[in-house]
């Protein structure tokens, strides 16, 4: 075989300074040259592709989503469940322009595999979850909260909830299943009959919400040893947390009743 039909496609950084058998040696090898992309924690698989897209790593942002739902593409990567959301983990990569929706897909999966260790699977079996369960779950707290020290204790409501039969009653699970969500989640959002909508509907949703980070999956697998069944926003990013529905009720009309300016609909954030 010739050198030309071994050079790899790809962008390149060659120098004059070079000597011609340096110069083939990259391109034979496929030194090509690769970007910096961060994805953060909580993000969807449609808001990674446009990600992707933006910084030329991908393409086709459509051909992403495709793979990203198609069921038979998520068993050949060894997954439960028919779509890779929750499974495309969340971290700094360095990609070259141009790769295959397939190949980014590809090694987002196998970096979240590196994560989610045999340990992790060995953890979810004594909490009677399946690995999928526990990314559903991760993918839910993730969303709930921002803070480090609060995730542990979100994981309690919802463990304690899905222990006692109770519906979640989680927003962004609503918000995931609303297409063209335009940031205003009303009453009439809550009483659609949503697959995703864990007010009407007991147990986690289908799939995953987003794609959560380690720090959620651990949440997930360790919740805190409390009994928290309920929790409400503070309007400051924290959440107050309550055992009782009388204690809740008060924490409700501390934070939100009270609060100004909300807009004519919009839905209050709380744990019924």
């Amino acid at each position: 075989m010739c050198i030309r039909d071994r050079i790899k496609a790809g962008e390149y950084l060659l120098d004059a300074s070079m000597l011609p058998r340096e110069i083939a040696d990259t391109l034979v090898k496929g030194r090509v040259i690769t970007y910096r992309v961060t994805i953060p924690e909580g993000l969807t698989a449609r808001e990674i592709a446009s990600i992707l897209k933006d910084k030329g790593i991908i393409e086709d942002e459509e051909e992403f989503l495709r793979l990203a739902f198609d069921s038979e593409f998520v068993r050949s990567l060894g997954l439960e469940g028919e779509t890779v959301e929750g499974f495309l983990f969340p971290d700094t990569y360095f990609f070259p322009h141009h790769l295959s929706a397939r190949r980014v897909i590809q090694e987002m999966v196998a970096n979240f595999r590196r994560v989610y260790t045999p340990e992790f699977s060995e953890r979810a079996k004594e909490l009677g979850l399946s690995d999928l369960e526990v990314v559903i779950l991760a993918s839910i707290i993730e969303k709930e909260t921002g803070k480090p020290e609060e995730r542990p204790l979100v994981s309690a409501v919802f463990h304690n909830r899905l222990r006692k039969g109770m519906p979640l009653c989680s927003d962004p699970t609503v918000i995931y299943g609303i297409k063209d969500f335009d940031g205003n989640l009303t009453k009439e959002d809550l009483q659609s009959p949503s697959p995703y909508n864990t007010y009407l509907f007991v147990g986690l949703p289908p799939t995953p919400i987003s794609n959560p980070g380690k720090d959620s999956i651990l949440a997930a697998l360790y919740p805190a040893p409390v009994d928290y069944l309920y929790f409400v926003s503070r309007n400051d990013g924290t959440h107050q947390f309550s055992s009782s529905l009388r204690d809740h009720q008060r924490a409700v009309a501390i934070y939100q009743l009270h609060k100004a300016g909300l807009k004519k609909g919009q839905k209050r954030r709380r744990r019924k």
